[in-house]
């Protein structure tokens, strides 16, 4: 008995029991997306005036965008997807083009003080408020995401690069 108990724990130290099942590859792009927002909010924003981004705005039935029947969930889902194909390095214009609920190429200045439609510079406070909670966080070239939030950002989930 003995030997038996110590055979399994060497076993067990040398990583030859048989590891648990994969997971659902699905569950772990929620949860990496999950966790990257979370630690996207956590940052401080910078101080420029004036930011540029480019956004992909994945909508769900309900959020007031025409043509759109996907769920809440199906909506989160699809994100997730995405956000794994940006993290392993797909073309982000190419991906807004295909897959946005918005108009391409989604770019979009904001700043602290007066807009200029005529510029595409658009005051802070006139866009959906998460858009600014994570372009003024991420530095130029960086990417983040702008989850559904019903006050913050009611059409669906922004996956934002910061262009300028």
């Amino acid at each position: 008995m003995k030997t038996t108990t110590l055979l399994l724990l060497l076993c067990i130290l040398a990583g030859c029991v048989a590891q648990a099942p994969n997971r659902n590859p699905l569950e772990t792009e929620l949860e990496t997306l999950r966790k990257d927002i979370t630690e996207l909010q956590a940052r401080a924003e910078h101080k420029e005036q004036t930011i540029e981004v480019q956004h992909l705005l994945v909508a769900h039935q309900g959020a007031g965008i025409g043509g759109v029947t996907r769920s809440l969930e199906e909506a989160e889902k699809l994100t997730a997807q995405l956000w794994a194909e940006i993290k392993a390095g797909a073309d982000f214009d190419a991906l807004v083009k295909k897959h946005t609920n918005d108009s391409h190429p989604g770019i979009y200045g904001m700043t602290l003080g007066e807009g200029d439609s005529r510029k595409n510079l658009y005051p802070r406070k006139g866009m959906v408020a998460a858009f600014g909670d994570v372009g003024w966080r991420l530095k130029v070239g960086e990417f983040g995401v702008a989850p559904y939030d019903s006050r913050k950002s009611p059409y669906g989930w922004h996956i934002i690069k910061r262009t300028k």
